[in-house]
């Protein structure tokens, strides 16, 4: 019989040596009537482990009014390390007898509507790695949303976390630097139960489509309520009416 506190604390360890900056467990529970492909994904599954790597700041921090190439290109790396990551927490947990399953980081199964596998950001959300902000990203309070997120899901009974209280407050940083005024400044104790109640995702997927076209800019980014949000920046550079 294995300690499940000890295989999540040696699971921590090894997710931050790996490269990981946020490592935390939600109880799948929490997730139940989350969409999934396939629907049966959870199934078997007790945990689903979340890990997020810190975007670098010297590249989100120029970030404005649209993605840069550089930002483009690091996106593309940031997935790739987390995919290592997840696929190391995975032969770890199996080394202690657990069944696991590394979900890609960044894959989009329809191009309609815009799912995965499973949202990383939910799972996010339910294992407290920070809350889900006007923009529908995760806002951790070490990195804001500058995080890209992996999940690993798991048949070993780890100590689960408990969920973040919403901290946005009335910010309005990410709406007032949309550049499609998607963001419609609504917030919300846990999760919005569609994304429709927070942005006008026609606006957002129009804006990401031109942004596609430019020049060294790979599809589906933009960036730019990731650079807006006071959470991810200095605090000094907060503003004082964002809790803390």
């Amino acid at each position: 019989m294995h300690d499940t506190r000890l295989v999540r604390q040696e699971l921590e360890e090894q997710a931050r040596a790996w490269g990981a900056d946020c490592v935390a467990v939600a109880d799948t529970v929490r997730l139940q009537g989350l969409e999934t492909e396939p629907a049966d994904l959870l199934h078997g599954y007790q945990r689903a482990v979340s890990m997020a790597v810190h975007l670098a700041d010297g590249i989100m921090d120029p970030i404005t009014d649209g993605p840069t190439p550089l930002y483009s290109s690091h996106y593309q790396r940031v997935n790739a390390l987390l995919d290592d990551i997840a696929i190391r927490a995975t032969g770890l947990l199996q080394s202690h007898g657990a069944k696991a399953l590394p979900i890609p980081a960044s894959q989009i199964l329809c191009e309609e509507r815009y799912y995965s596998y499973i949202s990383h950001k939910a799972v996010a959300i339910a294992a407290g790695l920070g809350w889900q902000g006007k923009s529908l990203l995760l806002v951790t309070p070490q990195y804001g949303p500058r995080v890209r997120l992996v999940t690993v899901l798991t048949d070993m009974a780890l100590p689960a976390d408990e969920p973040s209280k919403n901290r946005c407050g009335t910010c309005t940083f990410c709406a007032d630097a949309c550049p499609s005024g998607a963001i419609k400044n609504v917030n919300t104790d846990l999760h919005y139960a569609t994304r429709n109640e927070a942005i006008d995702l026609d606006a957002c997927v129009k804006q990401l489509k031109r942004f596609g076209e430019l020049e060294h800019i790979n599809p589906y980014l933009c960036g730019v309520c990731v650079a807006a949000c006071p959470w991810g920046r200095k605090k000094a550079k907060r503003c004082s009416w964002v809790a803390e």
